[in-house]
């Protein structure tokens, strides 16, 4: 019983479902990903419970809170009970997405866009602009 209450942290993040495999966490703790109180971890940190970690998966970060200890993988709705996402709003793979613009990008090969082409992309980022403009006022 004493073995069962331990559990590593890239066996705890592959549980709940932060990555595919466990390969894949044990992966993300070696190159720094991984954090507990700004110090990086190694894959066989002991997680307990109420600890909290910084995850960096790509362009997303997540901080998450540790709520209880999962040592198999299940399905998706379970897997959510046990642990909190606390990221910050600002950090948010959706709040981020939001403030992209379109990138206006013309075939290569197409040559230079017509006048009208032209007007329409000057409409276009003109009403971009516009919006934000509208929501200041």
């Amino acid at each position: 019983m004493a073995e069962q209450e331990k559990l590593r942290i890239d066996k705890y993040l592959w549980a709940i479902r932060l990555f595919k495999t466990r390969t894949l966490a044990t992966e993300a703790c070696k190159a720094g990903r991984v954090k507990f109180n700004g110090q990086n971890v190694k894959a066989s940190v002991v997680v307990k419970p109420g600890d909290i970690y910084q995850v960096s998966k790509g362009i997303e970060k997540k901080v998450i809170e540790v709520v209880e200890l999962l040592y198999t993988r299940v399905e998706a709705k379970i897997a959510v009970t046990k642990y909190r996402d606390i990221t910050p709003v600002e950090e948010t793979h959706a709040f981020k997405s939001m403030f992209h613009a379109p990138v206006l990008k013309r075939d290569r090969g197409s040559g230079r866009p017509t006048k009208r082409d032209r007007r329409e992309i000057d409409d276009l980022t003109e009403n971009l602009f516009d919006e934000d403009k509208k929501e200041d006022a």
